[in-house]
């Protein structure tokens, strides 16, 4: 899944990154004797198991949104199956979204795109009040302005995080310090970038784009994009490969073909479970970060059932296993820290949120996204 300076102030942000169903009476049967004064009988409320049991709920969303780790109690409690699809860059998840109408019901777009989704109307205005824990949502991520149109709310936030360095701790001794170690002779070959768009925004960073103008990442001049376009071209060579996938990017690091990386707390939790010793870090020039939320999509048949979900995943235990799940992405309710183990409450996000939060500039819309398609196709086909 801000840009502090210009969309909103971090103060008030969570150290961590059912819908009531209507009730129906009990129908009289026929012939039965008149009540005449007495009290109506009690109505008894409609089993929200009983009208969502067998539907399948359809997820179109970033990797690991749709993990068992968190899905399985939801499938549990309404007798339901969740399934999880997954795409590997906000254009494939708008385009995805586009030419399949009707078969997903919620998305997970980052900041960069979910205002195409809303001005586009590609997903349906949300009742926070059908949230139990909307208060309990950092109010920095629910007065994004990306994800409301006409004064209605689009998206219930999720995660947050950062696209940062990833390092190799065992064959980079030290931390690197900034971006350009990438450039570094010695790890030629031995570098990965994300194949999307947003390693244009990196390059940014690296010419301070951003120091004084957090925006101008997205809104670059001809000029920029002519100079990014050049330092992008000139990494190639450092380049072992630009990953699609999470998986894919865990796999060069577990089979030893790089040690250098652009990645997501989710590659650094999974492979250091299986022995490995990698580092995240964000550089002196900063790092980009992405805010996923939560939407349900205009063509969805099970838009109750969605919102039931958006409901349950938003709970603090259901936020804490979001966490665990995804490595360590942090998380929109603050309270799901009370259900982390002691190893998990070290986090970052738990730990530095508000401070971690500053450090990294969000995603933003762009407006030529297709000249940044363009010229990141330009790129991966330069010689």
């Amino acid at each position: 899944m801000i840009r502090m300076s210009s969309w909103v102030s971090a103060a008030g942000l969570a150290v961590l990154g059912i819908a009531s169903l209507g009730c129906q009476g009990e129908k009289k049967p026929e012939g039965a004797a008149p009540t005449g004064s007495a009290a109506p009988a009690a109505q008894k409320p409609a089993d929200p198991a009983e009208k969502f049991k067998g539907q399948t709920l359809n997820i179109l969303a970033w990797e690991g949104y749709a993990d068992p780790k968190f899905t399985k109690g939801f499938e549990e409690k309404y007798g339901v199956t969740v399934k999880g699809t997954y795409f590997g860059s906000s254009d494939e998840l708008v385009a995805k979204l586009k030419s399949s109408p009707g078969v997903y019901d919620i998305v997970s777009p980052s900041s960069d795109v979910a205002y195409t989704l809303v001005q586009g109307g590609l997903v349906d205005p949300i009742d926070t009040s059908k949230i139990a824990n909307w208060g309990d949502l950092a109010d920095a991520l629910k007065n994004l302005e990306d994800a409301k149109k006409d004064g209605k709310q689009y998206g219930v936030p999720f995660t947050w995080g950062p696209d940062y360095l990833i390092y190799d701790a065992n064959v980079v001794k030290e931390e690197p310090k900034s971006w350009k170690v990438f450039y570094d002779a010695q790890y030629k070959g031995k570098v990965t970038l994300w194949d999307d768009i947003s390693n244009i925004y990196l390059v940014g960073q690296i010419m301070g784009l951003d120091k004084t103008n957090q925006a101008a990442l997205y809104n670059m001049t001809d000029e920029q994009l002519a100079e990014a376009k050049k330092k992008l071209v000139e990494l190639k060579p450092q380049v072992r490969k630009y990953w699609a996938t999470a998986g894919e990017l865990n796999d060069l690091f577990k089979n030893k073909e790089v040690v250098l990386a652009v990645g997501w707390p989710l590659t650094v939790g999974t492979l250091n479970k299986e022995g490995l010793n990698l580092k995240g870090v964000i550089p002196e020039e900063g790092a980009t970060g992405w805010i996923d939320r939560l939407m349900i999509t205009s063509s969805s048949k099970n838009k109750d059932l969605a919102l039931a979900y958006l409901d349950y995943v938003t709970s603090p235990k259901a936020q804490a296993l979001v966490f665990e799940a995804t490595g360590g992405y942090c998380v929109a309710n603050a309270k799901a820290k009370e259900h982390m183990s002691e190893d998990l409450k070290k986090s970052p996000c738990v730990t530095e949120g508000e401070t971690y939060f500053k450090r990294l500039n969000f995603w933003q819309y762009v407006k030529e996204r297709k000249k940044y398609n363009e010229l990141w196709n330009e790129v991966k086909s330069a010689k």
